[in-house]
């Protein structure tokens, strides 16, 4: 079943089980979604609909930091729900191993020698972890690597 199907399904779920919030997080999602493709004029691939899952839970996760700085826990409680809704579709999160692996295999790749080498290294292993693992924490990873 493809992304867009499940979606359809659990809009329609989340409608008959009049969960607010899980629909408002699901339309949200199909929207961003749409107007993507719209952007393109083609449909997404699946790699591409990762890529856009993973913007929106950085946003999300960004907003839950702010809010709570400002103390908006109603806000904290919504951007949190809406989270755990997209996350749903995205695919198991890497360990710190695999992680870890997969970024001493770029390293070797590439041949990076140091800091400066650190673009070509994340061009190679972005697209290996997108979805599956934070692109932030990816990054400081590489650079404590490459720095060492």
């Amino acid at each position: 079943m493809t992304l867009k199907k499940k979606m359809d399904q659990e809009m329609i779920l989340a409608a008959k089980a009049r969960d607010k919030i899980r629909l408002s997080a699901l339309r949200m999602l199909k929207s961003g979604l749409h107007n993507r493709e719209i952007d393109l004029k083609r449909e997404l691939s699946e790699a591409e609909f990762l890529q856009l899952l993973s913007a929106m839970v950085k946003q999300r996760k960004e907003s839950i930091e702010q809010f709570e700085k400002g103390g908006r826990t109603d806000l904290v409680e919504k951007e949190e729900a809406e989270l755990r809704v997209i996350q749903e579709f995205m695919p198991a999160q890497m360990s710190e191993t695999e992680v870890d692996a997969i970024i001493a295999e770029a390293i070797r790749e590439t041949g990076a020698a140091g800091v400066r080498d650190m673009g070509k290294v994340m061009k190679v292993l972005m697209p290996k972890v997108t979805g599956k693992a934070d692109g932030k924490t990816v990054g400081e990873k590489v650079k404590l690597r490459l720095s060492a």
